[in-house]
């Protein structure tokens, strides 16, 4: 519609095409019309007109409704024979059945009807006497006013009934939706907006319009992304009308939830509030004025000086003016008349009239404005008995039911004739009210129109249609599991008298939780065993089209380039775990798992860390920085925003040179990555990821990831309880521990998928990935916990940087790249992690609202690193620089010092979890060499200073002539 809008325009205004409006109107559209004024004519009359307008709306509202009554009349007469068995059957919601009134109607369209008849004692000459207790005028005053809590909620529930007017409304709204999709014809200018109709309805004829009978009827239904004249298809036909009768049931059972739902809030919450609150200021203030009066029985000085006081504060309490009409520009007071008797002070006019300006009792006298006096002075009646509230809605114009006489007669001390007699002026309360109920219309009908034609239109668009394509796909998959056409569901089987399918029907109410069961469990399992390599698999083969439709399904699309860090956990002595559980063997690797992926998501950034598989005892997590265009363009985004104009600028030169460098190389001949955009670096070239923004961030979160799973498995009740004090494992003196190793490194690799038809896998291929595992292979040798390659020691932050210790430059295993590899000291022995334990939710705000000075005050981390001094660090690098430059017998001595402070600091403080005190002093005897001593000495000194003296040892102490500070690793 937006684009035949904007195509009408530029032709009228390029003088192509003149300037049509048509409208459309049918008798359908005359009832909403009617339907429309009848809801809020009488509502706009009380709220914003006065009273001299009654009588002419009066005769329009009762000219609609006798055409209202007249049309439901008709409806209930024309119905078909055998209409309520009908509604019983299984055509209760097609098209030809639902057009048809029905007792839901009847029954609250009747009661609507009802409530006008008040209305037509203003039909005659004078005065509209509607103080009848069902008149909306006098309800509207008893709602607020009411002398009693059942005056109140009688008067709130006439209001709200008013609200049921609009069940018609909504009644004739539906007719001309449903007689729309029955009927669609072509409909052109602003007939395309006043009529509603169905999706697409503007494209196609009138199909067998001339058909009698309900049966040739209800097979008449629309597709909406039908465009041709005519459906030939029987099978179709019966779909299509299927869903519209689904369309029409939900059109028709929602339409009367909603306006239950509405009505009764408005019926029946506004009754509730009478119960508790009252506004009985009218009251009140006559209880006031006959309690001055009797305060002051006699004549003598001081009762009358009281007693005139206390009128003069009355009257001026009372006297406020207040606007009658939006309309009308006579300003009234709320007090038209008062009277106190008996006469007995000089203040008082003989007939006890208060309300007088005039004379005696002046303006002067009791201050109140000149309008309260003018009307005072002009409506005031010759005689006291002449005042009622006939009298004052003649002479002020104001609506009788709105005026109310209220008084007191008391007597005290024997005396009596003490009497109060006051009329008041509520109709600008009755206004109010009005007003009030007039925005409660307008919001309920805009909310059940406007509603109920989005939930009728998106639930077959969205809902409906594709419901109905994926049932038939399930139900030809349950009949055949290998039946290869499933797309139309044609040769579903057919067993109902009309066609239908029994089988869908028998699906019964839960079609959506079922298919939403199904398919969360599915994404689920994709999720789980895909993980996060196999996210891009997805979504590319849920997006492969040709021609508009989706292709098959193939899994082995080519990989793509992505940044990443790697980092490989395993359980250390899996071998011998696996022969002593057997395959209880499998419940200690879910309890690992569990912990290590925990912490890992919960410390990445954002969902960025995942573990992409789980190979037995060794998991392969992946913290995801971004595929390689992704990467390339966020740098440059960031860039620009921090240099922009040299940047513009400079891409623009780099953009060109490697246009023309291309060129030379190529000869002009087209490369396997012509075409293919790469940022700012060729296909092999390298991205330095320490450049990219927020990378110390990711890294560090990644780092930790790793480091609080270890302290989470050594704190863990399961791992430190029941397998500690398995028997298979501890040999019964609860000696067992889970040890884990890590090793991370970081750069590119291929994410993709691996196999074939029969099998694939999701992974990624990198030597990065290899390098990490090789990492996580070389703490064994140098008994460390972790082990973090250069890439990944680059990316940290300068405060997680001075934590790590420089190990050692090596050649790992099938590599010729030096690596530099470095450690975070973590030592499980000694320490009570479970003390330091905290809730999911207290974990969940420490990885939120991370920053690097965590390093420093996490007491994890802080517990697992306790057993490293300072002294400790600075004899090991001084070792280090010893050994790679050469000095290795300078280096071996002070390795072996620093391998003693390991020692000596281990048992000083207490870390050990058993008593030392028997063998400590052979701890440092270097001749003792028994198994035990030994053994002592390789758990609680440094596994890295041992490792280089051996290796050292090995070759005399003398480095190879060719040294260059790099060894080669002899095993993986």
């Amino acid at each position: 519609q937006r684009v035949n809008a904007k195509n009408k325009a530029s032709q009228m205004l390029y003088g192509d095409a003149p300037f049509a409006c048509r409208i459309h109107v049918t008798g359908i559209n005359f009832l909403v019309f009617c339907s429309t004024l009848f809801l809020f004519l009488e509502v706009i009359n009380l709220a914003f007109l006065p009273a001299t307008y009654d009588r002419e709306f009066a005769t329009v509202g009762a000219t609609i409704w006798f055409i209202l009554v007249l049309e439901l009349i008709f409806e209930i007469a024309i119905r078909p024979s055998g209409y309520i068995g009908l509604v019983k059957s299984d055509r209760a919601f097609a098209p030809s059945t639902a057009r048809h009134i029905n007792g839901f109607h009847i029954f609250f369209e009747t009661i609507a009807l009802a409530t006008f008849i008040p209305e037509f004692r203003c039909l005659g000459s004078g005065i509209c006497f509607r103080d009848s207790k069902f008149s909306r005028v006098t309800s509207a005053l008893e709602s607020v006013a009411g002398w009693s809590h059942a005056d109140a909620a009688r008067g709130q529930f006439i209001i709200g009934l008013t609200v049921l007017r609009i069940f018609g409304l909504i009644r004739h709204w539906k007719q001309m939706f449903i007689n729309n999709t029955l009927f669609p014809s072509k409909r052109e200018g602003l007939d395309k907006w006043l009529i509603p109709g169905a999706k697409g309805s503007n494209d196609t004829t009138r199909r067998n319009s001339t058909k009698k009978h309900d049966d040739d009827i209800d097979s008449i239904v629309w597709h909406p992304e039908e465009t041709a004249a005519e459906l030939t298809n029987s099978e179709d036909d019966r779909r299509l009308q299927n869903a519209g009768t689904i369309g029409t049931a939900l059109m028709v059972v929602n339409s009367h939830r909603a306006l239950i739902l509405l009505a009764s809030i408005v019926l029946v919450l506004p009754m509730l509030v009478t119960l508790t609150q009252q506004n009985l200021v009218s009251y009140k203030m006559v209880d006031l004025l006959q309690a001055h009066n009797l305060a002051a029985p006699s004549s003598s000085e001081d009762d009358c000086a009281y007693l005139e006081a206390s009128v003069q504060a009355w009257l001026r309490s009372a006297a406020a003016p207040q606007p009658t009409s939006l309309l009308d520009n006579v300003v009234d007071t709320y007090i038209l008349w008062a009277q106190l008797l008996p006469v007995r002070c000089d203040f008082q006019r003989d007939d006890g009239v208060i309300t007088i300006c005039d004379g005696q009792m002046n303006d002067d006298w009791i201050r109140v404005s000149s309008s309260s006096c003018s009307i005072w002075d002009d409506s005031s009646p010759s005689s006291p008995s002449d005042a009622s509230e006939a009298y004052f809605a003649e002479q002020l114009n104001l609506r009788f039911e709105g005026i109310r006489e209220l008084g007191r007669e008391d007597s005290v001390n024997g005396l009596t004739g003490f009497e109060t007699r006051v009329f008041v002026n509520d109709n600008p309360t009755i206004a109010l009210v009005n007003m009030g109920q007039l925005f409660v219309l307008l919001g309920i009908l805009l909310i059940g129109l406007y509603g109920l034609n989005a939930l009728r239109g998106e639930a077959i668009r969205l809902v409906l249609d594709p419901l109905q394509r994926m049932l038939k796909i399930v139900l030809r998959y349950a009949e055949n599991p290998l039946s290869q056409d499933v797309k139309s569901g044609s040769n579903i089987k057919k067993d109902g008298p009309d066609g239908t399918d029994v089988e869908g029907e028998e699906i019964g109410n839960y079609e959506t939780e079922q298919l939403i069961n199904a398919i969360t469990k599915i994404a689920d399992l994709l999720r789980k065993c895909w993980g996060v390599a196999g996210a891009g698999i997805i979504s590319s083969n849920l997006a492969r089209t040709k021609d508009g439709e989706t292709v098959v399904f193939n899994p082995t699309v080519p990989g793509k380039r992505v940044y990443a860090l790697f980092g490989f956990v395993a359980i250390n002595g899996f071998s011998e775990l696996l022969r002593a559980l057997d395959r209880d063997v499998m419940i200690l690797i879910n309890d690992v798992a569990k912990v290590v992926h925990d912490e890992v998501y919960r410390w990445a950034l954002g969902d960025h860390g995942q573990c992409n598989k789980n190979l037995g005892a060794a998991f392969l997590m992946v913290f995801r920085i971004g595929d390689f265009s992704e990467v390339q363009k966020k740098k440059q985004v960031a860039t620009e925003k921090l240099f922009r104009e040299n940047a513009k600028s400079t891409t623009k030169r780099s953009a060109n040179l490697r246009k023309r460098l291309t060129s030379a190389r190529t000869g002009g001949r087209r490369t396997p990555y012509a075409g293919r955009k790469i940022g700012r670096h060729d296909v092999d070239g390298q991205l330095q990821l320490a450049s990219l923004p927020g990378i110390q961030a990711f890294t560090d979160r990644a780092l930790l990831g790793m480091l609080k799973s270890f302290a989470g498995v050594h704190r863990d009740k399961q791992l430190t309880t029941v397998w500690k004090n398995d028997f298979r494992l501890s040999a019964g003196v609860s000696a067992y521990q889970v040890d884990i190793i890590y090793g991370m490194d970081a750069g590119w690799a291929v994410e993709g998928a691996v196999g074939s038809e029969y099998k694939i896998d999701a992974t990624y291929l990198s030597p990065h990935v290899n390098m990490a595992s090789r990492m996580m292979s070389a703490t064994k040798q140098y008994g460390v916990t972790i082990l973090l390659s250069k890439a990944v020691e680059e990316l940290l932050s300068r405060t997680c940087r001075k934590k790590l210790r420089h190990l050692d430059t090596v050649y790992v295993k099938g590599s010729k790249v030096k690596q530099e590899i470095f450690t975070y000291d973590a030592r499980y022995q000694g320490v009570d992690f479970f003390l330091l334990e905290r809730t999911p939710e207290q974990a969940d705000m420490d990885a939120e609202s991370y920053h690097n000075s965590i390093w420093d005050h996490d007491r994890d981390l802080l517990a697992m690193r306790q057993h490293v001094s300072e002294k400790f660090l600075e004899t090991f690098h001084l070792g280090v620089k010893q050994y790679l430059s050469g000095k290795w017998e300078e280096a071996h001595r002070t390795l072996e010092l620093a391998d003693d402070l390991m020692m000596e600091n281990v048992l000083n403080d207490g870390y050990l979890e058993y008593d030392m005190e028997e063998i400590e002093g052979r701890i440092f005897d270097k001749n003792d060499q028994s198994e035990e001593i030994v053994r002592i000495r390789n758990e609680i000194g440094d596994g890295a200073c041992r490792v280089l003296r051996s290796y050292m040892e090995r070759r005399n102490l003398k480095p190879p002539d060719n040294w260059d500070g790099v060894r080669q690793l002899s095993s993986k």
